[in-house]
């Protein structure tokens, strides 16, 4: 079975979360120490808040799940429909893209572009939605 560009980019967005899920898990660990990891948490749920990069990757992965489930209902939709075009194929490549850019730019702290980046995913996104109009 051969996928579809918007289905492509479906799984490679969803290899790209698991990445920023396990990226932030190591450097959060890292941060507030493995006892924490492995404790209930009962007293404590959050623990001590994340700094520097442990905390911008964090912010990152959560940002990414924010948007991550409107991509994958808009990439179903379009093609339980079969109205899948040009404009949904590119759509679903500048999310997937920008998402990967987004990434080193909040990680690093980048200011500025790292919303640009953010806001052009979001136009990947309303792209394949617009294949349903």
């Amino acid at each position: 079975m051969i996928l579809s560009i918007e289905l492509k980019m479906l799984l490679y967005s969803i290899i790209l979360g698991l990445v920023q899920l396990m990226a932030a898990a190591q450097t959060a660990t890292k941060q507030k120490r493995m006892a924490w990891n492995l404790s209930p948490r009962d007293q404590d749920k959050n623990g001590p808040e994340l700094t520097g990069l442990a905390g911008r990757l964090d912010r990152a992965f959560k940002n990414f799940m924010q948007t991550f489930p409107f991509f994958v209902a808009a990439i179903l939709i379009v093609q339980i429909t079969t109205l899948a075009n040009g404009v949904s194929n590119t759509g679903a490549q500048i999310y997937f893209w920008a998402r990967v850019v987004y990434l080193p730019l909040y990680a690093f702290g980048i200011p500025g572009v790292r919303t640009a980046v953010w806001l052009i995913s979001m136009i990947g996104l309303i792209m394949v939605l617009s294949a349903l109009f």
